[in-house]
């Protein structure tokens, strides 16, 4: 980006006598990060950092302002926890005093790559490198863009304030709230810079909905030769990023988008935040030629010659790097696609018995979206010793302020409207559960999206596909570079008895999550989940 001769006030959002860096570049960052002795640089030229107390998300810690906007329209719970506007706007001077007299890094960016839906942001960071991460992951103006900017919404992000849980009114000494009526996220007390992008995502899976008519998405998408755009649903560590990151189609982004009323897909961001545990060149090149100067990695360890051990999870497995988007090669300018045709719900089953890939109705389908099914596996957090379901609602409740059948509903209009084929592709476990199976081969989970994507799966008759006993879904009877018996978990098990005990254990956990939406979702939607077994 162009040098940006410009200098800002801060006086109106109560921050008198800092000293204010303005849209430095990301080399900028890089440097002053060093300097303060705050990062590492690695072989590849990529910045490191080590975020401190909190590596990744801390949901219990994440509020909204109560008010007369959000009051009737927010789903509230333990997921959208309530916060009162006065303590906020107490908590909000308390931070901003904070802030004045230190070094501030600030950056103008938008969210959303089609300039309809297009968020103005303004970030306020007390760390240079959390400026950098800003950086590659809003959009980035350019120099004419910024001298009329005028920024919509304020991130103010102060990972050294430390709140008192009892006089502001949080839950501990971190936190991140937002404030639909001042326009504001306030994040303090941790140095997890997704809790960054995760701000302005909840913001937008309200702004969107609401006001737009349009649907906010947790998803990854691409876009293929022909202009088919496909879109890939996921939680955390199922694949989003690796497989949207395909060398035969081009890159719309990888975690967050909209669909428009007008049947188009666009990026909330500018750059990719990808977790890169046991990353390998071999297994994910884009991902892992990404990692270079202008990068910046979270939370990985490092040898003498500032080589990156991915395997080393003796800080966190939440191991991350983000990267403007134009790191990768092949990517959609703008980010924007059209005529999506197929949607991928990606889960990573620890249970190991449901397929590797299967094709649903449009009744399982929206079961399955509000359920977003994935699995917790022993080691990931205190506590957890064997395989444990995980059902994030849209496959992001922690970012939906909405009832999720809003976003499910909207969701099946759209589906039906493009007549896209959904299919659940499961990339965890294989041949028994974590710790007896092994992980499905990420060469056939990409040759089985492949074969969706040309047709290769065909149309659903008795004879191509499967109807599986507990699950209802179709599964595919053969599938071009994937080995026959790989398509039916049952026959992984090579144990029939303890194949279904355990499916019918995880069907058990689909309809006992599903018992809190049933009031809400229609007969057709409760049609679409598993079969029900009384042990």
């Amino acid at each position: 980006m162009d040098k940006v001769a410009k200098t800002i006030s801060l006086k109106k959002y109560g921050i008198d006598t800092a000293n204010v860096h303005y849209q430095l570049s990301p080399n900028e960052l890089h440097k002053i990060t060093l300097e303060k002795g705050m990062g590492k640089e690695a072989s590849s030229g990529a910045l490191a950092v080590n975020t401190g107390e909190f590596t990744g998300r801390s949901p219990l810690d994440r509020f909204i302002v109560k008010d007369a906007v959000t009051d009737d329209k927010v789903w509230w719970g333990n997921v959208n926890i309530p916060f009162e506007p006065k303590a906020f706007d107490a908590l909000y001077d308390k931070v901003t005093n904070y802030l004045t007299n230190k070094d501030v890094y600030v950056r103008d960016s938008f969210a959303c790559a089609d300039k309809d839906y297009r968020l103005n942001i303004r970030v306020i960071n007390e760390y240079p490198w959390s400026n950098m991460f800003a950086d590659n992951m809003f959009l980035r103006p350019t120099k004419s863009e910024l001298q009329d900017f005028d920024p919509e919404w304020l991130i103010v992000n102060a990972p050294g304030f430390m709140a008192d849980a009892k006089v502001d009114g949080t839950r501990q000494h971190n936190f991140a709230i937002l404030n639909f009526t001042r326009k504001i996220a306030l994040i303090g007390g941790t140095g997890y810079t997704g809790e960054i992008k995760k701000g302005i995502f909840s913001a937008l899976n309200f702004i969107l909905p609401v006001y737009k008519n349009t649907l906010p998405m947790h998803c990854s998408a691409n876009v293929g030769k022909d202009g088919d755009t496909a879109i890939f649903f996921g939680l955390s560590g199922t694949g989003k990023t690796t497989l949207s990151a395909d060398p035969n189609r081009r890159l719309i982004g990888d975690d967050e988008h909209g669909w428009t009323k007008e049947n188009t897909v666009f990026n909330f961001e500018g750059g990719c935040y990808a977790k890169v545990i046991n990353l390998s060149e071999e297994n994910e090149p884009e991902i892992y030629g990404a990692i270079k100067k202008g990068a910046l990695l979270e939370n990985v360890v490092l040898d003498a010659s500032g080589n990156v051990d991915f395997a080393d999870t003796s800080i966190t497995q939440n191991t991350r790097v983000s990267y403007p988007i134009d790191h990768i090669a092949n990517i959609q300018v703008p980010s924007i696609g059209k005529n999506p045709k197929n949607i991928f719900f990606l889960t990573a089953d620890a249970f190991g018995v449901l397929p590797p890939i299967s094709k649903l109705t449009p009744s399982q389908a929206a079961y399955h979206f509000i359920s977003g099914y994935t699995a917790k596996v022993a080691g990931t957090e205190a506590g957890i010793v064997e395989p444990t379901p995980n059902f994030s609602a849209c496959f992001g409740a922690p970012f939906m302020p909405l009832h999720p059948t809003v976003y499910a509903e909207m969701l099946s209009k759209k589906m039906k409207e493009a007549g896209v084929n959904v299919w659940l592709v499961n990339t965890g476990w294989t041949g028994g559960p974590y710790g007896i199976g092994t992980r499905m081969k990420l060469k056939y989970t990409r040759a089985m999206i492949t074969a969706a994507l040309n047709g290769d799966l065909g149309l659903y008759s008795y004879d191509k596909y499967h109807i599986h006993s507990v699950f209802g879904v179709a599964q595919p009877r053969e599938c071009p570079g994937v080995p026959t018996e790989v398509l039916s978990p049952r026959s992984t098990w090579n144990d029939d008895e303890k194949y279904y005990t355990t499916a019918f254990k995880l069907s058990n956990a689909f309809r006992e999550n599903f018992k809190k939406f049933e009031s809400f979702a229609n007969e057709e939607i409760r049609r679409g989940g598993p079969q029900r077994y009384a042990f």
